[in-house]
């Protein structure tokens, strides 16, 4: 099975929550925005959603990844906001609270942006972090 990249993601450690909330994962109106396009395309028809995960890989441990979702999976969150939908991976959940989900596009890149008050370090590039 392979796997496709739908987007790209880094990490921003921050020092405190920064917005209160229930939600697992907020999403600031860029990411919104952006989950809306991504979701709109052709190869998207038939997913709920987009799934977010973390897998072990990079200098500092663990990394964010974004998948299409087909299904919500029995222990996984859903995260419903301003008309869009984002799966939580059971795994990653811990990892995730009380982030905030940021689309930020420059000159030189655009990516997802995860700003998480658990991370403890990250690595230079800000491709993985450890928790």
């Amino acid at each position: 099975m392979t796997t496709k990249t739908i987007a790209s993601a880094t990490v921003r450690a921050v020092k405190k929550r920064m917005l209160p909330s229930r939600a697992a994962l907020i999403l600031t109106p860029s990411a919104v925005q952006k989950v809306k396009e991504i979701m709109s395309k052709e190869e998207a028809k038939g997913f709920i959603g987009l799934k977010v995960g973390v897998r072990q890989r990079g200098c500092n441990g663990l990394s964010y990844t974004l998948d299409y979702a087909s299904a919500k999976g029995k222990l996984d969150e859903e995260v419903k906001q301003d008309g869009v939908t984002v799966i939580i991976d059971k795994k990653a959940q811990l990892s995730l609270l009380g982030t905030e989900m940021d689309f930020v596009e420059d000159k030189l890149s655009a990516g997802f942006v995860f700003n998480n008050p658990n991370i403890k370090g990250t690595c230079g590039c800000g491709e993985s972090f450890s928790i």
